[in-house]
């Protein structure tokens, strides 16, 4: 039996989260003057508290049922890659689409501790969703994920005004392969695409002198179970093998500021309908998620 496809409910379906009735409560989630500033300056923000331990454990039971190949809402997502890495020795499972599968990595777009500083870090503006991801790095033989800037991927949608939320749903070291940052370098413009599970510091030859400089000196975003790390699509990041005995399991959720149109007539999903160019994205695959006026 098919599962029900969540991408159709554009609201919280499970008891996961509590939506806020006063402007108090929302403003309770906002993020500090001091890390919106790093946010700025640095084009990333690590340790934002997003779940609770209970909340951390539901969805790895869900993510460890929808990351079989035979579950009933496998056909709904986007892409599903049991191995992404191009290292035949080491494993990296990522998939996209899981929010129209289960409840709890559906309800996590809708987080109010997530949409306030999503909103924040946009400039105050209405977020509205692209789309979501899982990694996976197992114990001992976790792939990396190589040196990249998100946007570089999504060149088919325009401007540049996406946000991607990362959080961990275990604890991230440099040990399990954290993300790693370079900061300042959302500022240096568009870079070349490498392959996402290919050569860790493949973009370096792509990088000018005084880059490459600042490319020697990653900054390591360390965090705990149910924390988030939230950069800029222009931010270049990247993450080393899990070579301890933990794994390293997270998922990102990526938005965008309303108003973004496609700027491609392709497909920009598998299996959702295409967007011709030039047309606004909203609609059942990229819901209105917040407006900051609390409406």
């Amino acid at each position: 039996m098919a599962s029900k496809d969540l991408s159709t409910v554009h609201k919280l379906v499970s008891d996961m989260f509590r939506w806020p009735n006063t402007v108090e409560e929302w403003d309770s989630y906002r993020l500090s003057g001091e890390q919106v500033e790093f946010f700025n300056k640095n084009g990333y923000v690590a340790g934002i508290k997003l779940l609770d331990e209970q909340q951390v454990e539901r969805i790895k039971k869900e993510l460890g049922e929808i990351a079989d190949p035979r579950h009933p809402g496998h056909e709904l997502f986007y892409e599903f890659h049991s191995n992404e890495s191009t290292d035949p020795s080491t494993i990296l499972f990522h998939a996209l689409g899981a929010w129209r599968i289960s409840e709890g990595l559906h309800d996590v777009l809708w987080n109010p501790r997530f949409l306030v500083a999503a909103s924040q870090l946009l400039g105050n503006v209405p977020v509205r969703f692209w789309h979501d991801q899982i990694f996976w790095k197992p114990p001992k033989q976790g792939g990396v994920v190589a040196w990249h800037q998100d946007y570089s991927y999504w060149t088919r949608t325009k401007p540049v005004a996406h946000l991607t939320c990362w959080c961990g749903l275990d604890d991230s070291t440099k040990e399990n392969g954290c993300l790693q940052y370079i900061p300042g370098s959302h500022k240096w413009g568009l870079l070349p695409k490498p392959v996402i599970a290919g050569e860790l510091q493949g973009i370096r030859d792509f990088l000018n002198e005084e880059q490459r400089e600042q490319f020697e000196h990653p900054q390591y975003a360390e965090v705990k179970a149910g924390e988030a790390i939230f950069h800029h699509s222009l931010t270049l990041h990247g993450s080393g093998a899990n070579t301890s005995s933990k794994p390293r399991r997270a998922f990102v959720v990526n938005v965008f500021e309303d108003g973004v149109t496609s700027d491609s007539d392709e497909v920009l999903l598998n299996g959702v309908p295409a967007v011709p160019r030039g047309v606004k994205m909203q609609g059942q695959f990229f819901p209105l998620l917040f407006e900051p006026s609390y409406s």
